[in-house]
């Protein structure tokens, strides 16, 4: 695998800029934002003003103003080191306004900022920024989401030769810049470690007071327990003795670091008998297979519990790949998954600005059953012509069409 890989992302970049005075990439601390943004620098010959290092910070609080008043475009990275310094971008503003002028890039979410700090609301476009999809490593010419907006899902008579085993080390190692290099399970399993440690010890102190931060781990280990499926914070609080609201704000700011990802249930305001509570995914599979301590030893022994882990991570890592693809589309795409109280459910639902809908399920299995296509036949049936497409992936060899709208394919079909 090269360690070079394009970024499909890139180019959104450039597009969003033209129409915002102020750009925001914000994704998980490891993910590439600070190569993404000097590879911009280098490109319109701009200095990058990196807040992690300390002459910069103590600049960029003592001086906000200097900061946000250098030569246009103004690149910020971890920008949420020194939050005065958005004040001094909204004075900039105020003054003029055009598109292009500022880029910030930050390892914690916009809304953790203190509600006196987020001054740009309004005046910039947030643009996550994710770790590599699956195409993306391969370097493949995959752009299967935009495919499924169009009703355009390939079907080829080439069988996946995708193994078990195969499937196993993509989830296991994720889609992280540095956790692909890594040369070993070991390494990668150290890699992961490290990143956890800094997010926790030192990164999640800097948004909010934290007690002890061996708790904060220990809920997200928990809540990395219960990836793929609907969150139980009372669970998560019971099973490491905090208070339901201690537990409840640590997974908030979990989720400002992008460790973790809360999916909003879909079709609330449009369709009845609708599930409100959210789904939690890991944002990224690797480090969601450390914190479920999963290797490929036990998944080769089958040990139950790990193949359990396993098939709920599997669902993350479809839902992550899934959800990359679509940021890289120019129409704005929601995601959200879909459940009834009758128990009808479909694990992702991505709807686009018009209303057209893309939903995935995702199995575990090398088979498909006619009823696990029941949640994706219920939505289309109740959304009519706004349903684009309905995928089940599974980690079986044939890809076909199972009814109308609705396919069937093997998961390796989001990089092949």
């Amino acid at each position: 695998m090269s360690t070079t890989i394009a970024r499909r992302i890139a180019p959104v970049v450039l597009r969003r800029l033209g129409t915002t005075p102020v750009l925001l990439l914000e994704g998980p601390r490891g993910v590439g934002k600070s190569t993404l943004l000097a590879e911009f620098a280098r490109s319109v010959d701009a200095p990058v003003i990196d807040l992690d290092q300390d002459d910069y910070r103590r600049l960029a609080v003592t001086s906000p103003t200097a900061v946000a008043s250098g030569t246009i475009p103004v690149l910020i990275d971890e920008y949420q080191r020194a939050p005065a310094v958005l004040d001094a971008i909204k004075a900039r503003l105020n003054l003029e306004t055009r598109p292009g002028m500022v880029v910030l890039a930050g390892s914690a979410s916009y809304d953790s900022l203190p509600p006196g700090t987020q001054a740009l609301t309004g005046r910039l476009q947030r643009l996550p920024i994710l770790p590599f999809a699956q195409t993306e490593i391969d370097g493949a010419d995959n752009y299967l989401i935009a495919q499924a907006f169009e009703g355009d899902i390939p079907h080829t008579v080439d069988l996946s030769r995708t193994t078990r085993s195969g499937y196993v080390e993509r989830v296991m190692r994720g889609g992280m810049p540095l956790a692909l290099v890594q040369p070993s399970e070991a390494d990668r399993y150290r890699w992961f470690e490290a990143q956890v440690r800094q997010s926790i010890s030192r990164d999640a102190g800097e948004l909010r007071r934290i007690g002890r931060t061996t708790d904060l781990f220990g809920i997200l280990a928990r809540v990395a327990g219960q990836t793929g499926s609907v969150l139980n914070v009372n669970k998560v609080a019971q099973d490491v003795g905090a208070p339901w609201d201690t537990t409840s704000a640590y997974v908030e700011l979990l989720e400002s670091l992008f460790l973790i990802q809360r999916l909003g249930a879909w079709g609330v305001t449009v369709l009845p008998r609708s599930i409100e509570k959210p789904k939690v995914h890991v944002v990224d599979s690797g480090i969601g297979s450390y914190l479920l301590r999963l290797s490929s030893a036990k998944l080769e022994r089958l040990d139950p519990a790990a193949m359990t882990e396993f098939g709920n991570l599997l669902e993350s890592f479809v839902v992550q790949d899934a959800i990359r693809q679509a940021t890289w589309l120019d129409a704005p795409v929601v995601a959200g998954y879909w459940r009834t109280r009758d128990a009808v459910e479909v694990d992702l639902v991505l709807e686009r600005y018009d209303g057209a809908v893309v939903a995935i399920e995702v199995k575990a299995g090398d088979s498909m059953r006619g009823d696990q296509l029941s949640g994706l036949v219920a939505l289309r049936d109740r959304l009519g012509a706004s349903f684009m497409a309905g995928i089940a992936f599974y980690t079986g060899r044939a890809g076909y069409l199972a009814d109308d709208r609705i396919h069937v394919l093997p998961i390796d079909r989001f990089w092949t």
